[in-house]
């Protein structure tokens, strides 16, 4: 059991490597890569549809990579939104790895991208122990998952710069618990911010492209504790003085059916 523990060690050090040589290789062009994570049927592809568009209308350059098991059904998809898109087939691995996206990228990558999403292979395991070099790593989740999703795999949940819930628009219908969605967030993921939307009636489309273009623009991403706990896993994880992403959203506000709606989590949980 150690000797396969070691190994996995070994092929996570050397993805590692990998991802931090690719993340300055894509920083020296000024590109800054999305990773988006979560379950098969999450709505992931339809909203990266209507990110891409939406980047399209604004004349942001935008290139996206999506990774499925076996078929290139998600790369056509995509391409209707008009911007460079390939498609990655893994036959059969359940994950991406830097060495991969980094063969992928090589001579395709359009010199005035700005902004890379990486649709993983769909898969909330796998995927979230790999660094692929990206910038912002996204978790999501849709209303038709259930509240627990977070909690139920906390380390892609927990590692996320930022979380994104879909299918927004028929919450009603499937009696979704907005709020103790997000005080699970909070539980893996302090100060974490949660995105609302629907990429079927539009509710907080653009709002993942603000996200990343502001991490293009040096705005820095949150920062989880359990990546903090990564890299200093004889310490407390962080400082004791601490930093602003470092404490729990105290409200998420958003709008849907015409409403707008705070949530107060420091109520809501206390």
């Amino acid at each position: 059991m150690c000797r396969v523990e070691d190994l996995r060690r070994a092929v996570l050090a050397k993805n590692d490597l990998g991802a931090s040589e690719l993340r300055a290789e894509l920083a020296a062009r000024g590109v800054v890569a999305v990773n988006l994570l979560s379950s098969p049927g999450s709505g992931k592809t339809a909203l990266l549809e209507a990110e891409l568009r939406a980047a399209r209308s604004r004349g942001v350059p935008v290139a996206a990579l999506t990774a499925d098991l076996a078929t290139e059904n998600d790369a056509t998809r995509l391409a209707r939104a008009g911007v460079p898109v390939k498609q990655i087939l893994t036959d059969g691995l359940c994950h991406l790895e830097s060495a991969m996206l980094r063969r992928h990228l090589a001579g395709w990558l359009p010199d005035d991208a700005r902004l890379l999403f990486v649709e993983n292979v769909g898969n909330l395991v796998c995927p979230a122990s790999y660094d692929l070099g990206e910038s912002l790593r996204v978790a999501l989740a849709s209303v038709t998952e259930g509240e627990d999703k977070p909690l139920k795999y906390p380390t892609a949940f927990g590692l996320a710069n930022l979380v994104v819930l879909t299918k927004l628009d028929i919450a009603a219908a499937v009696e979704f618990d907005e709020a103790t969605f997000l005080a699970n967030v909070r539980q893996v993921n302090p100060g974490v911010e949660v995105l609302f939307t629907s990429a079927r009636s539009g509710l907080g489309v653009g709002g993942l492209l603000d996200r990343a273009l502001a991490v293009s623009a040096g705005t820095p991403a949150h920062v989880p504790v359990m990546a903090r706990q990564a890299r200093d896993p004889g310490g407390h994880g962080h400082d004791h003085e601490h930093d602003r992403d470092e404490e729990p959203a105290v409200a998420y506000t958003h709008t849907h059916d015409g409403h707008t709606h705070t949530h107060d989590l420091a109520e809501e949980v206390s």
